[in-house]
């Protein structure tokens, strides 16, 4: 990082983009900016990386995202141990075999290898942080925790931060082109900047109680569950394996609003509170720790005031079912910084950037709202459901996961009336949508076409058809200085067999695809055009902002 001494005597240290906030989606944006070779600095008030066992759910969307940084691997390796858990169980007691199992499996029968090349991962937020971190200072990034921003100043240039370290007291001034505030719920950066929030605000109360038991284990016998809803009128919870073993999450509803206090969750009635939700009143019980949270749906307003944006909780709250609300921050995080990276490279417009808020906002809205209908469909405890919430369990989770869609922003020739969320799952190569999943060869490798999408624009185009789209491709990447790699299926890129690839994208073999570096389709042509070069050039200004 480059560094220079103002005439004050104060060392200013420049960087490309700031981010404020070292949890999951502050170390995502620090993984995603480094993969892209953007300079960067994190600042994060907390000493380390979470303790606490939360935020377990990687949905497949999010797993694609981490495959084609690099972390897939070290991250299945960090979430080992709870490989073999899958089902969501809701019963009244775990003594016995009453209650029923809302889904046994994520992924019954293997239909989602169809859609994507990975699946679900279930990885705790305290065992997922380090595999972040450990990536993100690999690339370079700068990692500054026990390092808390007391301030900034935004012009139209950059934004200027103040720093200090809490280990030292030593206080920094960066200057930044960009901030990225993933600064949590309460982010102060969003209230100085005066962004309101929409939504219906807070939903519920728990705490969350972190405990030793090693006869559980045989109360719980074969079921290897990722939540179990214990719905005993006067105990209720969800209890979460930490290893199947001896260590053991629950979930106890907390109600603030009629004066309930945390001092009052002494050990003694968490130990109590958890021994009458299993059903067993001898268990043995050490609790270790515990925690308030808050389940909140609010969106804020904008996503972007100028050059500081807005990722994760920051911008949105969900409630915790599902664990949509990380899954949409590390995604907000990928949306961002392909977007930075190709306007502080020099080959999109500063307009690239503000369809992070046409794009990501109506996702985190359409997102927040299932999140709270799965709580009620769960009987997530302590959540009184709304009116007429939800028609059946499971009711849609793919296509929020991974069918979302982005009608307006960084694409032409979406359907603007499109809804965010399909009612069925269509990963066809429509624009706005993630581009179609395909086994290929490349240059002998078996890789997914995702594999292929982050570090450039690609433009898929059929090798066997004189249509004049790759070679356009060359001449326009070398003439505008993009980063834009044409692919020709059947020469570069080899289908399996039986794959149709024009017909998987909703095309000819005289057409063409373009893909942004995200992964989504930023364009299509569904047949011949009388001068690619031309056709291509346009598309390119528009979607990339450039004049």
């Amino acid at each position: 990082m480059n560094a220079r001494t103002e005439q004050t005597g104060g060392t200013v240290h420049k960087v490309p983009v700031l981010i404020v906030g070292g949890s999951l989606v502050g170390l995502s944006t620090s993984l995603f900016l480094g993969r892209l070779g953007v300079r960067h600095t994190l600042v994060e008030r907390h000493a380390g990386t979470s303790i606490h066992p939360r935020g377990r759910g990687n949905n497949v969307r999010t797993m694609e995202l981490f495959r084609v940084s690099g972390t897939e691997p070290a991250i299945h390796q960090a979430a080992s141990t709870l490989a073999d858990n899958h089902g969501i169980l809701q019963t009244p007691t775990l003594v016995g075999d009453t209650g029923e199992w809302l889904f046994k499996e994520i992924d019954p029968g293997g239909g989602l290898a169809r859609f994507s090349p990975t699946a679900w991962c279930l990885c705790s937020q305290n065992d997922l942080e380090p595999v972040l971190l450990d990536h993100a200072a690999r690339l370079g990034g700068d990692l500054r925790y026990s390092t808390e921003m007391m301030s900034f100043d935004a012009d139209s240039t950059g934004v200027t931060a103040f720093v200090k370290s809490r280990q030292t007291g030593e206080h920094t001034t960066i200057r930044a082109d960009y901030l990225v505030a993933a600064d949590g719920p309460r982010s102060p950066v969003r209230e100085q900047l005066g962004i309101g929030q929409s939504g219906p605000g807070d939903l519920f109360h728990n705490v969350s109680i972190t405990f030793r038991s090693r006869r559980l284990a045989d109360v719980v016998g074969e079921r290897r569950f990722i939540v179990c809803y214990l719905t005993s009128p006067d105990a209720d919870g969800a209890l979460l394996p930490v290893d199947n073993r001896e260590h053991w999450v629950f979930h106890a509803p907390w109600h603030p609003e009629h004066g309930e206090t945390l001092e009052e969750f002494t050990d003694e009635r968490c130990a109590d509170h958890i021994r009458r939700a299993v059903g067993d009143p001898g268990l043995d019980i050490e609790i270790t720790g515990r925690a308030p949270w808050h389940a909140a749906q609010r969106v804020a307003r904008s996503y972007s005031s100028g050059r500081v944006f807005l990722a994760g909780d920051s911008a949105h709250e969900m409630s915790p079912t599902g664990a949509f609300g990380s899954n949409t921050g590390i995604q907000d995080a990928h949306n961002l910084a392909w977007k930075l990276a190709a306007v502080l490279g020099g080959w999109a417009g500063q307009g690239l950037l503000d369809s992070y808020d046409a794009e990501r906002r109506p996702v985190a809205e359409a997102t927040s709202a299932r999140a709270a209908v799965r709580s009620a469909e769960h009987s997530h405890p302590g959540f009184a459901a709304p009116p007429g919430a939800g028609s059946g369990p499971q009711r849609g989770i793919l296509n929020v996961a991974l069918g979302y869609r982005y009608p307006h922003g960084a694409v032409a020739g979406a359907d603007p009336a499109m809804p965010v969320v399909p009612e069925k799952l269509a990963l066809n190569g429509e624009p706005g949508s993630r581009a179609p999943h395909l086994w290929v060869r490349h240059q002998g490798e078996r890789v997914s076409t995702l594999d292929l999408y982050e570090r450039s624009l690609v433009l898929l185009s059929d090798g066997a058809t004189p249509n004049g789209w790759h070679q356009a491709a060359l001449r326009l990447a070398e003439q505008l200085s993009l980063p834009l790699v044409p692919y020709r299926m059947g020469e570069e890129l080899v289908p399996e067999e039986g794959a149709d690839w024009a017909a998987a994208h909703g095309t000819t073999r005289e057409g063409a695809v373009l893909v942004r570096p995200d992964g989504f389709v930023a364009w299509r042509c569904e047949g011949p055009v009388e001068d690619p070069e031309s056709t291509l050039r346009e598309v390119l200004t528009a979607v990339l902002a450039r004049s």
